[in-house]
């Protein structure tokens, strides 16, 4: 479980895992020099750079439907339930030529292919994961209507882009720790009466 961080750390750990990743040389032929960002919603209304680069995107946030209430309170004070999300992704290509668009988009879904899996260690730290937190990455079937819909929506005319689902982050509800300290000891004191 992660805090409310955790949506801006999914989108950046992988970015990072691909900026990270990328080589220079591929099956004895150069790569086009390609930069990777994390984008906002902002960003794709403004002005778009023509330099080869790929983008994600954040374009949708739902509730998980499997996670509702899966984990029960394991204590009296213990009545709130992490909220499940799952994240709807939009990896976009942008080049001024098709060779750069298409080389780094295939690059990036094969790499996203062969390494489905952001565990803890891959994930950026801001969002306090728990050790055995898994976020798994999965390619979205849009249909051309919604892929359409979602481009439509936006400034920019129509890249090559891809849709993924980051799922499942689960996010910690905040906690009042100082009016729901948990008793770690107990004091009793033991005295003489006298009788009678």
């Amino acid at each position: 479980m992660a805090n409310v961080f955790a949506l801006h750390s999914v989108g950046s750990s992988i970015v990072t895992f691909l900026r990270n990743t990328y080589p220079a040389h591929i099956a004895g032929r150069d790569l086009p020099a390609c930069t990777f960002e994390l984008i906002s919603s902002g960003q794709m209304a403004g002005e778009i750079d023509e330099a080869t680069r790929v983008t994600l995107y954040l374009y949708r946030i739902t509730v998980n439907e499997h996670s509702r209430r899966t984990r029960r309170p394991t204590s009296p004070g213990d009545s709130f339930v992490p909220l499940g999300l799952d994240l709807h992704y939009l990896l976009t290509a942008w080049a001024a030529n098709p060779l750069h668009e298409q080389v780094t988009l295939a690059w990036a879904i094969r790499q996203l292919h062969q390494f489905p899996v952001l565990d803890a260690s891959s994930l950026s730290p801001e969002a306090a994961w728990a050790s055995e937190e898994v976020i798994q990455i999965i390619p979205a079937e849009l249909s051309t209507e919604d892929v359409m819909r979602i481009w439509d929506a936006l400034d920019p005319s129509y890249r090559l882009s891809v849709s993924y689902v980051a799922r499942l982050v689960r996010l910690d509800p905040d906690q009042d720790t100082e009016q729901f300290r948990p008793v770690v000891t107990g004091r009793f004191t033991y005295a003489e009466v006298a009788r009678d």
